[in-house]
């Protein structure tokens, strides 16, 4: 179904609401997701989740053709020019936080194995929560999450995916020809099987992860100086100093030392 909850910014230049010529009830059943609710343009599909979440089912999904105020990690912001990309929040009421310690590295690597298919080459993962494929940036994650006491009660979990190659140099799309629809029946599978692994990352997990590790034993200038070692069950990033020291890191953004000497394989 579509949704009025945030019709003051709204529009609908395409005509009804509808996805790539999908009703929000079509893609739904498509998606095999209780809702979506569906815009042409908003300022950010997190924001819409923000407002929806309290009375939504789990599995509820906010996707828009445009944003115009979509954000990342640390106030940064994301581009989603209209019908170029997947911009979505995806709602879930995960019962384990310990694993909401995780889940944008749980994700990221679950949605890197379901969109190889779709890409010109293999993709990689960056901690903590972009995807890769070679040096440019492909997608990124931003999960907010809401408490209700010491238990989460709902998680709103935004990916930004190019589906088009963005008009920049450190940007990439799928493999051309690939259309929203096709990307949106792995991604929005992958994420909900994220959202509903509990526990911290087990060891199949982090071997997956450090196959499409792009910055495993690259230099890194933050967030701390070193050698980059992989990441922890616990999701930490590891960094081995110049004193052989490992150092553990939960918070931050991965920095290389020479960008342009990271790949992934």
């Amino acid at each position: 179904m579509s949704s009025s909850a945030d019709a003051p910014r709204a529009r609908a230049p395409h005509g009804a609401a509808a996805y790539d010529g999908l009703a929000a009830s079509a893609l739904a059943e498509r998606l095999g997701i209780p809702a979506v609710l569906l815009f042409d343009q908003v300022g950010s599909t997190l924001d819409v989740a923000h407002r929806v979440a309290p009375d939504a089912a789990s599995g509820t999904l906010v996707l828009a053709d445009e944003q115009t105020a979509g954000r990342g990690r640390q106030g940064r912001r994301w581009t989603s020019a209209p019908g170029a990309g997947i911009w979505l929040t995806l709602v879930e009421r995960p019962t384990d936080g310990r694993a909401l310690d995780v889940l944008s590295l749980r994700c990221g690597l679950y949605a890197a194995e379901a969109l190889d298919a779709l890409a010109e080459a293999p993709i990689g993962v960056k901690w903590p929560n972009d995807l890769y494929v070679g040096d440019r940036k492909l997608a990124g994650i931003l999960i907010e999450t809401r408490w209700r006491g010491t238990a989460p009660d709902w998680v709103a979990i935004g990916f930004g995916l190019n589906v088009v190659a963005p008009d920049v140099a450190t940007g990439v799309g799928l493999r051309p020809g690939v259309s929203r629809v096709a990307a949106l029946d792995l991604l929005v599978p992958a994420l909900r099987r994220a959202a509903a692994t509990s526990g911290h990352l087990g060891d199949d997990e982090l071997a997956r992860w450090n196959a499409r590790d792009i910055a495993v034993q690259g230099i890194v200038t933050s967030p701390a100086a070193g050698r980059a070692a992989g990441i922890s069950s616990q999701g930490e990033l590891l960094i081995r100093d110049a004193a052989g020291a490992l150092t553990r890191h939960r918070t931050g953004s991965l920095t290389f030392a020479a960008p342009s000497a990271y790949s992934c394989s």
